[in-house]
């Protein structure tokens, strides 16, 4: 999720443990750590643009990797702060602990794969039950967690847990009415999906994108879950097939090998742009739902040398309109 709601829950677990004292440093320990595991991004090179993608909630974000993460943490922040509240390193590394064991777990919760067990596995899981940006999360676990610090007072922290269980806990109710939902959607249709799969909306557990698989075509739409259920039709595009979409691409290339990693990382939902065929894009994520506008593609060049990385791009567009699509979607009768 967004590095704030990292920090707040992960200040939230160690100022619940606590009695009166130490709340504050529990919690500002917990805040730093619990951001901290995201510091994968700078593994990045300036000549393979999709390095970045591979180990971002990569081995930093394991379950066996939490102790040595909070160890990392304590090492970097004792000296700054846990000294000045008179705390024992072995009570900044605990904190730092709880902090750091927070990360995995609410990144497991959005749709972008974490590697809860590497290096034993190598595979993505994601829960897929709330957006990697939801005020609705973030803001009352952000309030209690301030309150707690100022009224000294552990019981508001731990209602920031009970807050953050009990949302996820609405998410995943709404993940399940949503593919119910998507189901239908495909029935109606007279499709028999060989893979399906559905994504909350930016911002909010109420919208949700819906992408199903045939044989042939990716078809994506949204559904609003609730009191007030609504689908709104989207659009399909032809599943990425490499001999007929980029023929002249040599197989032995660094581009073609560029595809498969992206293909990878993307469980072969990848399509081809349709207003720029030389890019290849990832159809499971839009801002708006319903629409087949990616956020990131990658894109390979013709008349480059074998050696040559395809190109990364991400998509941000068009950001007040989008947010006004979807401010429509949530509230239209």
């Amino acid at each position: 999720m967004d590095p704030i709601t990292q920090g707040v829950l992960g200040a939230a677990l160690p100022q619940a443990t606590r009695k009166k004292s130490n709340v504050g440093i529990a919690g500002l320990l917990g805040f730093f750590a619990g951001m901290s595991a995201d510091l994968d991004i700078l593994i990045r090179s300036s000549s393979d643009p999709l390095l970045f993608l591979e180990y971002h909630r990569h081995f930093t974000h394991s379950f066996i990797f939490i102790p040595f993460g909070g160890m990392l943490c304590a090492l970097a922040l004792h000296w700054v702060l846990g000294q000045r509240w008179n705390i024992r390193f072995r009570q900044t590394w605990l904190f730092c602990t709880l902090g750091y064991a927070t990360h995995a777990l609410l990144d497991t919760s959005t749709s972008y794969g974490t590697m809860l067990f590497w290096p034993f596995s190598e595979e993505r899981f994601s829960w897929s039950i709330v957006s990697v940006v939801d005020p609705l999360f973030t803001v009352p676990i952000l309030a209690l967690v301030i309150v707690s610090v100022m009224r000294r007072k552990p019981a508001f922290a731990r209602i920031a847990i009970v807050w953050a269980g009990v949302y996820l806990a609405i998410g995943l109710i709404q993940h399940n009415a949503a593919f119910n939902m998507a189901k239908q959607i495909a029935a109606n249709r007279g499709h028999v999906p060989v893979r399906m799969e559905v994504k909350p909306g930016f911002g909010n557990i109420l919208i949700w994108k819906t992408i199903y698989e045939t044989e042939q075509r990716f078809y994506v739409d949204a559904v609003r879950t609730g009191f007030s259920p609504k689908v709104f039709p989207g659009a399909s595009v032809p599943k990425l097939e490499l001999t007929r979409d980029v023929p002249w691409l040599n197989p032995d290339s660094q581009q073609f090998k560029d595809i498969e990693r992206f293909n990878h990382f993307s469980k072969g939902f990848l399509a081809q742009d349709i207003e720029r065929p030389l890019r290849i894009i990832d159809v499971r994520y839009s801002f708006i739902p319903n629409e087949i506008s990616a956020l990131w593609s990658i894109e390979v060049l013709r008349g480059v040398s074998r050696t040559e990385h395809a190109r990364f791009h991400t998509h941000r567009e068009n950001v007040k309109v989008n947010f006004y699509k979807l401010f429509q979607m949530l509230f239209e009768k």
